[in-house]
């Protein structure tokens, strides 16, 4: 069996209901009256009234007439909320929380292109870096291999001059002593 949830009007209604309840309670949700009628002849001098009609005339009858003497004394319910809200809320601060955020949001995407410039820039110099290190390491191995080569050839001609010319070359050798190791 479902549990119903139930309160208890201060004025007595005959409302039906699906389930019986104790004496006195009534289901929520469960109210049968038809829905709030708008109509021109409700609203006056720019307020809003309903014109709310349930099937009980006790009912209508006490909702109807406190706000129609309500609006009758000239307090416009809808007009002095907003009118409550509007001076208790100050747009300012929002405003200029607004304004800063907007602020710090565009120097933060000025600062993003800035860093993406300075990346792409980074990335072309590391390129041409890159290929001036590759020039330079292919230049050392030429002149390194040309190095070997010279020094191969110079060794080769020094041994030939010493067996072509034994004296002479014993000679040169002590007049000018120099590093074999270079």
């Amino acid at each position: 069996m479902a549990t119903h949830q139930y309160y208890q009007p201060s004025m007595a209604t005959n409302v039906p209901s699906k389930a019986p309840a104790p004496a006195g309670l009534y289901p929520v949700g469960r109210v049968a009256a038809s829905p709030a009628d708008f109509s021109d002849s409700s609203t006056t001098g720019g307020s809003r009234t309903t014109g709310y009609s349930a099937n009980t005339s006790s009912y209508s009858g006490s909702i109807n007439g406190d706000y129609e003497s309500s609006a009758m004394s000239g307090v416009d319910i809808v007009d002095m909320l907003n009118d409550r809200v509007h001076s208790s809320f100050d747009p300012m601060p929002l405003d200029r929380g607004l304004e800063t955020q907007a602020q710090t949001s565009g120097h933060l995407n000025a600062k993003q292109q800035e860093l993406l410039e300075l990346q792409a820039l980074a990335q072309r110099r590391l390129k041409g870096v890159r290929s001036s290190f590759n020039e330079g390491l292919k230049a050392a191995r030429e002149t390194k291999r040309d190095l070997e080569w010279t020094s191969r050839r110079v060794s080769a001609l020094k041994a030939k001059a010493e067996k072509a010319h034994p004296e002479e070359y014993r000679r040169a050798t002590s007049k000018y002593a120099f590093d074999d190791d270079f």
